[in-house]
């Protein structure tokens, strides 16, 4: 992730460092004195007043020099640096509202400020860490909720394609290892073969599967999921659903029911890194929709230049929960921001 972007932050970075320095260094131009040599003036001059002339050409040097060093950064010139910055952005899948919000901070640590103090690559940092969100512990979260209330269930929605099944089927397995009982609700009654697909992950992991037949109302797989858990005293209830259009009213209608039916603890977007600002806008509707808890960026390894992951809390105000890195179950990282700006690496 990030090789893209972090490469073309480098050279930015070092760019603007060096445009920074030339204007830092920049000294006026000495007008040309209209007064008489010195030297012919010394002659006559009494030694007092020749000492005087002499601590004032020298002061003023001094000022000049000092005035050079602690020159400070105009609107105008962040203006123009920053335009660079705005295009690598935006081409390695930052979305436009993260973008602003990445130009508001550097400009305040920016403009204004003596551009020898001026620390581009942590500025830049701090300003891209402040759009990620911390999530918080999954297990520690599900096993505080289940002291008070069981099952606990978690609600997974996105688009077609997005790996939707697969990473139920890796979180049913990160909660096996973590002492949880699990079923899976095959709520995809829409997608060929949906049923079966989820079938073969359930059987691998010999969890308990609930279904129905193709057409039947998915809010109704959930609820009897929910009904099967809490008989046979399973922790958690994963209800897979059909991948689904955000601008289709009809499906996101239908997401919507599943939701108010089946009242999730917990409500994952599944979204694909590499689709960039698609993911996000997905993203944004899906929250609006049905109010996500979190997220999940499916692809994350072949992401080469990380915008989504660095643009879809900022724009959701939800946190990246995981990131997929593979096909196998045990190919799911939990979200560390601290880890994601280490990657960056400019």
């Amino acid at each position: 992730m990030f090789n893209s972007l972090k490469d073309k932050l480098k050279g930015w970075i070092k760019k603007t460092e060096e445009s920074v320095e030339e204007v830092a260094e920049k000294r006026p131009k000495k007008k040309k004195s209209s007064k008489k040599p010195i030297k012919k003036e010394i002659k006559k001059a009494p030694k007092d007043i020749i000492e005087k002339d002499i601590e004032e050409v020298v002061t003023k040097e001094k000022k000049s020099l000092f005035s050079s060093l602690q020159k400070k950064l105009s609107e105008e010139k962040f203006e123009e640096l920053f335009n660079e910055l705005e295009l690598i952005l935006i081409q390695n899948n930052v979305a436009h509202e993260a973008v602003e919000s990445i130009k508001d901070s550097l400009e305040d640590k920016m403009v204004g400020k003596n551009l020898k103090e001026v620390n581009l690559s942590e500025g830049l940092k701090d300003s891209i860490e402040d759009l990620l969100i911390s999530p918080p512990n999954f297990i520690k979260e599900i096993k505080d909720s289940l002291k008070e209330k069981s099952p606990y269930v978690i609600l997974f929605s996105g688009i077609n394609g997005s790996g939707k099944t697969t990473t139920v089927a890796k979180i049913a397995k990160l909660l096996q290892k973590n002492n949880l009982s699990v079923c899976l609700a095959a709520a995809d009654t829409f997608r060929a073969a949906s049923i079966e697909q989820i079938k073969e992950h359930a059987d691998k992991l010999n969890i308990p599967l609930i279904k129905k037949d193709y057409g039947s109302d998915p809010a109704s797989v959930g609820f009897d999921a929910i009904n099967y858990a809490k008989k046979n005293k399973i922790d958690v209830v994963l209800i897979d659903t059909a991948g689904r259009m955000q601008n289709k009213d009809s499906l996101m209608q239908e997401i919507e029911k599943i939701a108010r039916v089946n009242k999730p603890d917990m409500k994952i977007f599944l979204g694909e890194s590499i689709t960039g600002n698609d993911a996000t806008n997905q993203a944004k509707v899906f929250n609006e929709s049905i109010g996500l808890t979190g997220i999940i960026l499916s692809k994350a390894d072949v992401d080469e230049k990380g915008g989504t992951a660095i643009s879809v809390s900022h724009v959701t105000k939800k946190p990246i929960l995981f990131l997929g890195t593979g096909q196998k179950y045990e190919d799911l990282e939990i979200f560390d921001k601290d880890k994601l700006i280490e990657k960056l690496d400019f």
